[in-house]
Order: structure tokens, then C-alpha cells, then sequence
């Protein structure tokens, strides 16, 4: 069992849901997890959180049924410049943020463009985590932004969403198990993600754990379950 699950998304982001954070933190709770992380997309996504929603999160509860939070964002990717949806004031004031590629906001150019673009988004000091990057629709170098995910001290998910039966993505356990393999080569962590939009994921890394043991990853790599770690990892901003 893990106990941390740090990119989901609450009625805040726009669609799929309509779970209020409190939802999000009872649910997290019952099925046993310690520390929840709420990733609402950000102001780019049709209908998701506006900047004053990002900013009223600085002022909410860090605990709530017995369940630790943080709050963060999923940023959106906007160009090969690595330009991404909210500014560097409000960043500030999250925990940490998630950075994606999304087709809404971002066109798909070729792997040196896609690459660039992920790599040049890493260098924004809040981004922590690379939000779904097996995604087909957006083939990278994935050696290159291991490199880079080394450099800037980030680490990459396994998402479930990308894995389970319900996914939408296609077929990304190529993309997954080249992940793996560059971030065992170069010892970068991974986070088992859910990508849950609402209650009903959260916690749930059924296929992406049984990807990641598949695979052989040591679990030494995988940071849910390192909960200090963790934490000291998604707030330390360089």
C-alpha cells in the first residue's frame, strides 16, 4: 500500500468531477493515505481554477480527517519556450507544481521540440514533477529530459491514469518502461500517480504498481511512501 498521492483534481479544475477538496481529503483518509496533494489545473484548461483560486489556496487547512495536505497546480505547457499558465507570484505560494502537456494548450511538434519544450518548462524552479510525459501524442527524448530532470532536481510520475483500462492516452507502456529505465540510469525518483479527478482514483495505482514491480524499479526510487522525503523534495525550489 502507498500512502501519498500528489496529483489529483477537485471540482476546481473544470470537468470530471464534482468533488470538493474536503471530498478529496475524506475519501483519501478512508482508504488510508497519509498525505494527499491536490493539482487543479491551471487558468489555460477550459472552465479550471482561476488565479484567485490559486491564491485563496494559501489560506487553507493543512490538515483535514486526520490526512496532512499540500496544494499545487497542474501547469500547463504552453510552448517550446517552456512558457507555462500562472505567473511566478502565485507559484510562489504553492507547495509545488506539476508540469503537462495537454492538447488543448499545447501543439505537438517534432521529438527535438517536444523535448525542448519539457526541458525548458523544468527550469522554472516550482515545477516538481513531469505530469504524464508517456503520453504518445507527444514523443520525446526521454534521455535527454532525464538529463534534465537530474539537473533541476524533478521527478516523473507513473500515471495511472495513463496505465489503467479507463485510460485515454493509448498504449503508453513503451514511453513507461523507457521512464523507468533512464530513471534507474540516472537515479531519479518517481512518484505513483492517479491523476484522479475526483474521489473515486484516489490512491489507486493498481496498474502503475504493477508496472513499476514488473519492471524491477527499486522501490528505493519510488517516493510515496518516503513521507518526509518527499515532502522536503516537492517544497525545496531552487
Amino acid at each position: 500500500m502507498y500512502l501519498s498521492d500528489m496529483h489529483t483534481h477537485s471540482i476546481a479544475s473544470g470537468h470530471g468531477t464534482d468533488c470538493t477538496i474536503s471530498d478529496m481529503a475524506k475519501s483519501a483518509s478512508r482508504k488510508g493515505l497519509k498525505l494527499l496533494g491536490i493539482t487543479d489545473h491551471g487558468p489555460a484548461t477550459l472552465a479550471a481554477g482561476t488565479p484567485s483560486y490559486f491564491r485563496s489556496l494559501t489560506f487553507s487547512p493543512k490538515k483535514r480527517f486526520g490526512l496532512e495536505l499540500l496544494y499545487g497546480i497542474e501547469l500547463n505547457i504552453l510552448d517550446k519556450e517552456g512558457h507555462t499558465d500562472l505567473d511566478e507570484e502565485l507559484l510562489s505560494r504553492l507547495d509545488y507544481a506539476i508540469a503537462s502537456m495537454h492538447a488543448q494548450n499545447y501543439k505537438s511538434g517534432t521529438i527535438e521540440q517536444n523535448t525542448e519544450a519539457y526541458i525548458n518548462a523544468m527550469k522554472n524552479p516550482h515545477v516538481k514533477l513531469l505530469g504524464h510525459c508517456d503520453n504518445p501524442q507527444f514523443p520525446v527524448d526521454y534521455d535527454q529530459i532525464a538529463k534534465a530532470a537530474k539537473e533541476y532536481q524533478i521527478a516523473f510520475e507513473i500515471n495511472e491514469a495513463s496505465l489503467a483500462p479507463y485510460g485515454y492516452r493509448g498504449d503508453t507502456r513503451a514511453n513507461n518502461r523507457e521512464i523507468l529505465r533512464c530513471c534507474r540510469k540516472y537515479q531519479i525518483p518517481v512518484l505513483l500517480s492517479s491523476d484522479s479527478h475526483g474521489a473515486e482514483h484516489i490512491g489507486d495505482f493498481t496498474c502503475a504498481s504493477e508496472f513499476v514491480h514488473k519492471e524491477m524499479f527499486p522501490e528505493s526510487l519510488i517516493l510515496n511512501n518516503q513521507l518526509p522525503k518527499l515532502k522536503v523534495f516537492l517544497q525545496t525550489h531552487s
